[in-house]
């Protein structure tokens, strides 16, 4: 059995990050990265968003082999031994670690049909299908009008591609965006070419002679060339699970991102962590948390002691439109819009009695810090003490 100061299971963004804050730390300190993707570690935005606009896969990888990481690409940690300290592949083979760093993202929720071909979009393989699909395809079904399906919708139409959209909301990510911005973007993906088919939900799925046929539970019938699928994501938490870890939907970690065993750590989309300007545990599955959490995680793991009380962010481009967020948001709470130009530059603040508790910066940008600033103040704040507290242009 080899055995590893240092071991990773996961081969995303935190994995890399917290290599990094490992071998800045301890450069001698033998290390692995455990993951089951065949490409190591990569920036993940880019699949919706830089390579549709030219950017070259080669760009988009971190080059984690500079911090002497030992690459197990293609590999699958099966189960861990956490009073042994050791962890089994696989393959069968088990290893040993000092340290362990769970950051093992989650997998992608998927239709209950048994179709081949249906792009789930996730990783870098299913980038590459969906990039030579386009080759011998013009029409497109997306299936889902939030994260994913906004921004995916939005590449292929820019490279050409028609795109129906079809979601059970009342409009595109209508579960993070007020109402109005929500049926704003219907009308602006339209206007962009983009057929946006809301309040419906896919019951059938069926593929012939090349061509798929999407159902819907209101009778509509959408045949088109290929099919990606953007439903979000399912933890990949057994492994902790089964290990014994405490867990609250997610794997529990401590304000030094440690989990309920001394030496075992979690970072990224799995860890569940306290936010004290929220005052509430949170999941958060976004580059700026894995990278954030995964900087940090591997810094404790390397004799740190370093605290979390990062909020994290996150930021989506649709066509010409683009936003960061912080905080949490529910669109259906009390909602002030302090729009410069309606829906194309403002800021929205989501309040729950009387506390910003998230910052939707629309077309406005490097406030995400003044952001944090308010939602960790106290209040109450009314709309006349928001509107024109952040501005518009830095």
């Amino acid at each position: 059995m080899d055995k590893y100061k240092y071991l990773i299971v996961g081969g995303g963004m935190a994995a890399d990050a917290a290599a990094r804050a490992i071998h800045e730390r301890d450069p001698q300190g033998s290390l692995a990265i455990f993951g089951r993707e065949l490409d190591p570690p990569y920036t993940r935005p880019n699949l919706s968003k830089g390579l549709w606009k030219g950017k070259s896969v080669e760009k988009i990888f971190r080059h984690t082999q500079d911090t002497g990481a030992q690459l197990h690409l293609g590999r699958i940690i099966t189960e861990l031994d956490l009073d042994d300290k050791k962890a089994r592949d696989d393959e069968g083979n088990w290893h040993g670690f000092d340290k362990l760093l769970i950051a093992t993202g989650g997998t992608p929720r998927e239709l209950p049909f048994d179709v081949e071909g249906i792009n789930y979009y996730r990783n870098l393989s299913d980038y590459r299908h969906l990039r030579a699909a386009t080759e011998n395809n013009d029409n497109f079904g997306v299936i889902g009008g939030g994260f994913i399906g906004s921004e995916i919708s939005a590449a292929l139409t820019m490279n050409g591609k028609k795109v129906t959209m079809l979601f059970p909301e009342d409009g595109i990510s209508a579960r993070l965006f007020p109402a109005d911005l929500s049926h704003f973007l219907n009308d602006y993906y339209r206007q962009k070419g983009v057929e946006v088919l809301t309040g419906q939900t896919v019951n059938g799925l069926s593929k012939e002679g090349g061509k798929y046929q999407i159902s819907t539970k209101s009778g509509k019938v959408v045949e088109v060339g290929g099919v990606v699928a953007g439903l979000g994501i399912l933890l990949n938490i057994d492994l902790a699970k089964n290990a014994g870890l405490k867990m609250d939907r997610a794997i529990e970690v401590d304000q030094h991102l440690r989990t309920s065993h001394p030496d075992v750590y979690a970072a990224g989309d799995v860890a569940t962590f306290y936010n004290h300007a929220l005052s509430k545990w949170m999941t958060v599955e976004h580059e700026d948390n894995a990278l954030t959490m995964g900087q940090m995680a591997g810094a404790n793991m390397a004799g740190d002691s370093q605290i979390y009380e990062h909020l994290p962010y996150f930021y989506s481009d649709l066509f010409d439109l683009g936003y960061e967020a912080v905080g949490e948001f529910n669109p259906q709470g009390e909602v002030i819009s302090d729009w410069k130009d309606p829906f194309q530059q403002g800021v929205v603040y989501y309040l729950r009695e009387g506390r910003v508790r998230g910052v939707l910066l629309w077309n406005v940008w490097k406030m995400v810090p003044t952001a944090r600033e308010l939602i960790a103040a106290k209040g109450p704040f009314t709309k006349k003490d928001l509107i024109g507290r952040i501005p518009f242009d830095s």
